[in-house]
């Protein structure tokens, strides 16, 4: 984090629009890979080098372009320079702390989202920025590294599978939008089971282990909610924009992104209300299972307090106690001593205290 602050600081009294890159160098070499398509012919290259995709700004149809690496700053500036992008786009797309949001301009359309990815080996949630420009007949997406979740929608367009092939590139832009969305359900399902799990330890026999493991759940579950949380503010920007670049049959399937961005926000707040009933269950537990070994020792000091004051007083070296010199007075002083245990014992019984 301080590395990233460091970047992040190296910003301050820059001019507005700077190309800086702020984030975590996680490719040697920048990658472009191109996806042309219409309904009928569809094309799919990797380019050698930024020029080559210059000449498909005005081809018919839909091409995608995906830039994987963004540490090459003379690609993203070449790139901007060409589609006619902002300046401060560029500099937020070089910045990979940015919260998710939709920014409208005239000739096209600048969304920033988080991809969410999720290791099972060790449980832990993963967070990568995606940027992405949506113009009137193409959509360009950038992404810290290569590698993603949205190979079966790469498949689909190779494929010419459901109606893909046919629309806008609004309509591909709301589908990796969905893909995402898709991915954050997945994850959530993960953590649910794993809240599940902990939940049935916590009640059989909780351990010590159980509080740090709801606090590393709780963390990952936060770290949802800050990177899911303004989709849904970005999302319905976009549903309810005037851009012709967002076509009429486009908008119910923006919708109905927005309804399950709804549904996955509602499903982190659960958790995030179940992992802390959780905690409080635990804490309950701890102190539950405290009083009862208080009590268990309560009861045992209760009972040898009237036998220490009996041996107390016949421990004495007093010359003229009275039952010094009798015969029986060792077994009398344990009868007594057993009558008086069991009294108190039955006492507890009694009051339920046992």
């Amino acid at each position: 984090m301080s590395k990233l602050n460091s970047k992040a600081s190296s910003q301050i009294g820059k001019p507005p629009g700077s190309l800086i890159f702020v984030g975590k160098k996680k490719i040697e070499k920048s990658r472009i890979s191109v996806l042309s398509y219409n309904e009928k012919t569809f094309e799919e290259k990797e380019l050698k080098n930024v020029e080559e995709c210059f000449k498909l700004k005005n081809t018919s149809g839909v091409t995608w372009l995906n830039v994987d690496g963004l540490h090459e700053i003379d690609i993203i500036e070449k790139i901007g320079k060409h589609y006619g992008i902002h300046p401060l786009t560029l500099e937020d797309i070089l910045n990979t702390s940015q919260r998710p949001k939709v920014e409208i301009f005239e000739d096209h359309i600048f969304i920033i989202m988080k991809m969410i990815t999720f290791n099972e080996k060790n449980c832990k949630i993963f967070s990568e920025q995606v940027s992405i420009i949506l113009g009137k007949n193409f959509v360009i997406s950038f992404q810290e590294r290569p590698g993603d979740i949205f190979d079966p929608l790469r498949e689909r367009i190779r494929k010419g599978n459901g109606r893909i092939r046919k629309m806008s590139p609004d309509y591909l832009a709301y589908a990796i939008l969905d893909m995402v969305t898709d991915y954050y359900f997945m994850i959530l399902e993960k953590i649910g089971e794993k809240i599940e799990e902990f939940e049935e330890d916590l009640i059989s026999n909780p351990k010590p282990d159980a509080l740090k493991n709801i606090y590393e759940i709780k963390k990952q579950v936060l770290f949802l909610r800050k990177s899911i949380w303004p989709m849904r503010e970005a999302v319905n920007k976009l549903e309810g924009s005037q851009s012709s670049l967002i076509k009429k049959t486009t908008i119910p399937y923006l919708r109905g992104l927005y309804d399950h961005i709804i549904q996955v926000i509602d499903t982190i707040e659960i958790n995030r209300e179940l992992l802390a009933g959780m905690l409080e269950l635990y804490l309950s537990s701890v102190s539950n299972k405290m009083n009862e070994v208080m009590k268990v020792l309560t009861m045992i000091a209760t009972i040898f307090i009237p036998l220490t004051f009996i041996t107390g007083i016949y421990g004495t070296n007093f010359e003229y106690l009275p039952e010094l010199k009798w015969h029986f007075g060792y077994f009398g002083m344990w009868a007594f001593m057993l009558i008086t245990v069991g009294g108190m014992f039955l006492y507890f019984r009694r009051k339920k205290w046992l």
